[in-house]
């Protein structure tokens, strides 16, 4: 998706991090296995950016951007393109960003999104609760998927959507937050099934646990 809005638009939504190292040391690692002990801090719409947060944004060419434009373009680039040096963590509600030289940045996601991104797999795959967007990779790679999600309540969001899977093995979904139901993905003929949630500040953005069999 394109952008046409100045800096001074994009630059309101990147807030200086204060939590304490530790904390955001686990925020930020790659393939994240358990929550941290609580949510970073989500940043609030017409807070004031820092320097270092700008700086970080127009660096790796995601300025002019917001943070569902930033994940939606780092999940789709090629694995040998996705810079090594950010750390792209995508928690629920919101996206935090942190480069080597210590630049950090949170950028709120839309209030009724949450964002899942799926690694279906036939024989291996890792543990995995927070996506990261440069580090994480799944082991069917391009592959053509077929996706359902309905929620308790018989909503169907997504029904026989036809997607493909990106370069680093995971398909991202947008789906509404605060739901609970069932995610259904067939590749190859192969069917897996697993229940969700998007309702809690803990809930889990990256699923490798759906087995194609």
């Amino acid at each position: 998706m394109n952008s046409t809005e100045k800096p001074s638009a994009w630059s309101r939504q990147a807030v200086r991090l204060t939590a304490p190292l530790a904390m955001l040391a686990m925020v930020l690692s790659g393939c994240s296995q358990a929550p941290s002990p609580s949510p970073a801090p989500v940043a609030q719409s017409g807070a004031e950016s820092s320097a270092d947060s700008g700086e970080l944004l127009e660096q790796f060419g995601l300025q002019g951007l917001d943070a569902a434009q930033i994940i939606d373009q780092l999940e789709q680039l090629p694995v040998t393109e996705r810079p090594a040096n950010l750390m792209a963590s995508v928690r629920p509600g919101q996206l935090v960003l942190s480069d080597e030289a210590g630049r950090q940045a949170a950028m709120q996601l839309p209030e009724d999104k949450f964002y899942l991104s799926v690694a279906p797999y036939e024989s291996q795959t890792h543990d995995c609760h927070f996506h990261s967007l440069t580090t994480c990779l799944g082991e069917l790679q391009n592959a053509d998927v077929i996706v359902d999600f309905t929620t308790n309540d018989g909503t169907k969001v997504l029904d026989g959507k036809k997607l493909a899977t990106n370069d680093n093995g995971f398909v991202g979904l947008w789906l509404p937050s605060g739901v609970t139901g069932e995610l259904t993905i067939t590749a190859d003929g192969k069917t897996s099934m697993q229940s969700i949630s998007t309702a809690g500040s803990e809930d889990a953005t990256c699923l490798t646990t759906m087995q194609v069999a």
